[in-house]
């Protein structure tokens, strides 16, 4: 399962007729608020609303015709989800999604408009998971990991390689982690491009597998009450904790609160529907404000998938 920054370079080859480059602003209150010079990353402008299509698309395009009538499976509470539909839509492969039985609706319809089956099962991802893979042992569909599957990491790495080559005078990415693909997506063109420039996950301490599992250096399991679901995640992963174990510099906690305050922060003063996984990096800045006081940071939106309920905490 290695990762390298030429498969990242490939990918971005592979994405050039499909995505154009995201969006990266800065903005006079979010400075202030911040106490730093803070960059955003738009990765909310996706087709998807979300960074993770660019592994998506990476995936299907590299995949065989005889790979993509076979289809896919995957197990996944949104943006990942999303991501595989509609990279199926683009390629005309099939793909199946499980979800936790409890996943909104909109969620799943959001997978179906694009043409794929999503399957709403068991009481939690960990269930989901069970389902997919019983799904692909039956109909010999492709099962896809959300966090070891080495062309997803190379996809989300290509916002990256946007990030330095445009500003690689940073001091710091700050990037939120739920398996971990964009933290270690992240380090590895960081290790390539801008050797000085710090990587950072964050992640909230309501669901905080990946960040457990990359201070202790085993994967671990932990309890998995985040309301933001691309942070959602149960256990460590493999592939991206291997890299995140090399070359993060440091990963923080949060809470769900904090992360609200700076979905609020992103509405109102960089006009930016954020999702909770993708106001999560802000809010690791906000924090921690002793951290990145005076350097010169980039913070990835991730998302801007908000459900009902997190549209109604903005108010």
């Amino acid at each position: 399962m290695d990762l390298t920054f030429d498969d990242i370079r490939a990918a971005r080859d592979l994405l050039r007729d499909h995505l154009p480059p995201t969006p990266m602003w800065s903005y006079p209150l979010v400075d202030r608020a911040a106490g730093t010079s803070v960059l955003v990353k738009h990765e909310n402008t996706q087709p998807v609303g979300a960074f993770k299509v660019r592994g998506g698309l990476t995936l299907l395009a590299g995949m065989s015709p005889d790979e993509r009538e076979r289809g896919i499976v995957t197990w996944s509470t949104g943006n990942h989800a999303q991501s595989l539909a509609y990279a199926g839509h683009v390629f005309g492969a099939k793909c199946t999604v499980a979800m936790p039985g409890g996943t909104p609706a909109p969620k799943a319809e959001a997978v179906e408009g694009w043409g794929a089956r999503a399957v709403r099962t068991g009481a939690s991802l960990e269930d989901a998971e069970r389902y997919a893979r019983e799904c692909a042992a039956r109909t010999g569909a492709r099962l896809i990991s959300p966090g070891d599957t080495p062309e997803l990491l190379a996809g989300v790495g290509t916002l990256y390689l946007e990030i330095l080559e445009a500003r690689p005078d940073l001091d710091a990415i700050v990037v939120p982690v739920g398996s971990g693909t964009g933290a270690a997506a992240a380090c590895i063109v960081a290790a390539e491009l801008a050797p000085r420039c710090a990587v950072i996950g964050v992640q909230s301490a309501a669901s905080p597998a990946a960040h457990d599992s990359w201070h202790s250096g085993d994967l671990v399991e932990r309890p998995n009450r985040t309301a933001a679901a691309g942070l959602a995640t149960g256990r460590g992963f493999a592939l991206p904790q291997s890299v995140m174990r090399e070359r993060l510099t440091d990963f923080l906690l949060v809470t769900d609160d904090r992360i609200t305050e700076a979905r609020r922060l992103l509405a109102t003063a960089a006009h930016t529907l954020a999702e909770g996984a993708g106001a999560a990096a802000l809010a690791g800045v906000l924090t921690h404000p002793e951290v990145f006081a005076g350097r010169r940071v980039a913070v990835v939106c991730t998302g801007g998938n908000a459900d009902v309920t997190e549209l109604g905490s903005l108010s």
